[in-house]
Parts: C-alpha cells; sequence; structure tokens
C-alpha cells in the first residue's frame, strides 16, 4: 500500500507535467535520471512513468490518481488506528474468526467439559468398594466382617462386652459414629480390623469427651439420609456428608435438653410416604409422616413425640426407639421376651400430629425394651 502511494504521487506529478516528460522519454538517451533530476521523484517513480506506455501516460487522469490516492490513504489511516490499539486488534482477530467460524464452522465433534483440577488419588478412592459390616461393642471396640448377611451377636467378644450395633456399607465409605453427648466422629472403614478377631477400642482412632460412650454408627453415600434423635423426643433428618468431619475430636451434631441421651439413627431410604414410628418407656406409640420433620446438619430438631421436659430430666419417661418406615415394612415392637408385629393397617389408632402424646400401646407391651422394622 505504502509503495503504491509512493507511485501514485509519481503518476500526479507526470501527469502535471505531461508535455515535458513526454519529450524527456523522446529525447534523452537515459530518461530516468533525467526525470529524477527534473521532477525530483525517486527512482521507483521515474522506473513506474518509465514502464507506462505512451499513450497510456498520455491518457493520465488527475481524478482517478487522486481518487485511488484518497482510497489508499484512508486504508492506510484505518490500519495504522488498528495497529496502535490492542483493543482495536482484538476486535479486527475476532470478528474475523467468527466470519471464519460461520463461513466454515460445524457443531463440535468433541465437547468441552469442565473438569476440577487434578489431584493425586486419595488412598480410600484406591479401596474396592466391597460390601462390610462395622460391629461395635458396648465397650467401644470396634471391627468390620465382609459382607452383610453376618450375625454380629454371634460374634467373639471381650469378657464382660457385648454387641451393641453395627452398621452396613462398603468398603470405600468411611464409618460415622455419634457418642451419647452428640457429637459424630468420621473413621476410615477400610483398615478396620477383622471380625475373625475382638476388634480395638474405637479410641484409639477418635478423641470423644472423658465418660462419653457410642450410641449411633452410619455408613452410605454422602447424599445418604438418616433421621437423628434423642430420646427426649427432639429430632431431624441429617445428610450424612453434612455430619462428616476430619476431626479427630469430632463436630458437634445433636443439641441435647438436660438429662437426654442420644438414639440409634435410623436410615432413610426415601422421604416420601415414608412414617415415623416413636415410641416412649410407657408404651406411648406415634405414627406420622416423616416429611413433616426438617432436613438440618445440626441442631436439636422439631418435637418428634410429646414428653413432659421435667419427665425427661428426671428419667420418669423418655423415648426407647424412633424407626422409620413404609407401607410395606412391618414393625415389630419387644417387650421382654414377647413381640407383637405391626402392620400398616394395624397402626391407625397410633396416627397422629408430628409432636402429640400417641396412644397406648396394648397391654402387655407398654414397657418397651426395643422396635424393629423388617421389609
Amino acid at each position: 500500500m505504502v509503495k503504491r502511494l509512493h507511485i501514485l504521487e509519481g503518476y500526479l506529478v507526470a501527469y502535471l507535467n505531461i508535455d515535458e516528460v513526454i519529450h524527456i522519454i523522446r529525447t534523452e538517451d537515459k530518461p530516468k535520471p533525467a526525470l529524477m533530476a527534473r521532477f525530483g521523484i525517486s527512482d521507483i517513480q521515474a522506473e513506474a512513468i518509465l514502464e507506462l506506455k505512451l499513450r497510456n501516460l498520455a491518457k493520465l487522469e488527475e481524478m482517478s490518481i487522486r481518487g485511488e490516492q484518497d482510497e489508499l490513504q484512508q486504508e492506510r489511516e484505518q490500519l495504522e488506528k488498528i495497529l496502535g490499539s490492542e483493543a482495536r486488534l482484538k476486535t479486527l482477530i475476532k470478528n474475523e474468526l467468527l466470519a471464519v467460524a460461520e463461513k466454515y464452522g460445524d457443531d463440535r465433534r468433541s465437547p468441552l467439559v469442565a473438569r476440577s483440577e487434578a489431584r493425586a488419588f486419595s488412598e480410600i478412592e484406591l479401596v474396592t468398594a466391597d460390601p462390610i459390616t462395622v460391629v461395635m461393642s458396648e465397650k467401644g471396640w470396634i471391627r468390620a466382617a465382609k459382607g452383610h448377611d453376618i450375625d454380629p451377636t454371634s460374634l467373639s467378644y471381650k469378657s464382660g462386652d457385648n454387641y451393641k450395633m453395627c452398621a452396613f456399607g462398603r468398603s470405600n465409605q468411611p464409618v460415622v459414629i455419634l457418642d451419647s453427648t452428640g457429637r459424630a466422629y468420621t473413621v476410615p472403614s477400610h483398615n478396620l480390623p477383622s471380625a475373625r478377631g475382638q476388634g480395638e477400642p474405637v479410641t484409639g482412632r477418635i478423641n470423644p469427651p472423658s465418660g462419653a460412650s457410642f450410641n449411633g454408627l452410619m455408613m452410605g453415600a454422602d447424599d445418604a439420609l438418616y433421621l437423628l434423635a434423642s430420646d427426649a423426643g427432639y429430632g431431624f433428618v441429617a445428610k450424612l456428608g453434612d455430619l462428616q468431619t476430619k476431626n479427630r475430636a469430632g463436630k458437634a451434631v445433636i443439641s441435647l435438653s438436660k438429662g437426654a441421651q442420644v438414639l440409634q439413627p435410623a436410615a432413610i431410604t426415601t422421604v416420601e410416604e415414608t412414617l415415623v414410628a416413636a415410641v416412649s418407656s410407657e408404651g406411648r406409640l406415634l405414627i406420622f409422616p416423616l416429611a413433616d420433620l426438617p432436613q438440618m446438619a445440626r441442631g436439636k430438631g422439631n418435637k418428634i413425640i410429646g414428653i413432659p421436659s421435667a419427665r425427661v430430666q428426671s428419667r420418669e419417661e423418655f423415648v426407647v426407639a424412633v424407626q422409620v418406615f413404609t407401607a410395606q415394612d412391618t414393625l415389630v415392637i419387644h417387650s421382654g421376651k414377647r413381640y407383637q408385629n405391626f402392620k400398616l393397617k394395624d397402626l391407625e389408632h397410633y396416627r397422629g400430629e408430628r409432636g402429640r402424646r400417641g396412644n397406648k400401646l396394648p397391654r402387655g407391651f407398654q414397657k418397651v425394651d426395643r422396635m424393629l422394622v423388617e421389609s
């Protein structure tokens, strides 16, 4: 462009002095230096004039020369603006790329997916997901057995110790432990001692408060739901992932009323059409929808069954067990060596609003030892 503008300037000189230029070309043996000397033009301009045929030189028009000159000048100014501005240059490149993509582009065949930054595999991620049963004794000794078909009560226990509770999960899932103060602890399950032995004290892996006992075991996926409750009659639904912690001292999960204790959590399969059964030490049973309880990460929760706080503090009355069940399940209530099965149709008398006192169980079953759910 710059060279062309320079040549056009030479053409304009030739046009304005056309007769003299033609005369020099016809009479001089070396017209190029003569033109350069006479009109003060450059070698390139003189060469361009000489390369024109004489008839074309005669036909040079000032308007066409100036028109092309102005057009090229505007283009040069525009390019200089673009090159002098980073923003303009980026806009030009963007527009050209968009135009090319519009003309030649097609849908991307390999989709772009956002990924989290690369990190090293943890020990848990390299562990196989085998089914296991984690068992804890009354004195807090813990171990794990392969599979879900074992009878934990038949395992060998130390003298003076017995089976207390168990949880079913997989070897790549941690076990969450609830203590009597309402704190939750997280322990990896893949390296727990085998159930062939008698296990090890769980206090070797966590640091509970002095005098605390263990009242709950939970396992499952992070989004698994559990019903957490105290025997004061309060509870809430919690997501298992919200209960986990790397702190050996655990984290506070359940806020307890004075004199209250933590109950064994109840695993929830689905919230819809699931019912809550709560039974007190006086043999009062209350049934209501699970959806009436809130989902929380920690706290006291809402009232499940109505028990006066003074009776809880004096341990005159408290909740013996809380379970969740569906219409297809059977509620089994144990009283001493006796037990009774209740289907959903048998429980209409005990259905009511959350927080009510509930109704008395039949005579002979008002001193409840435990309540289980059979599918």
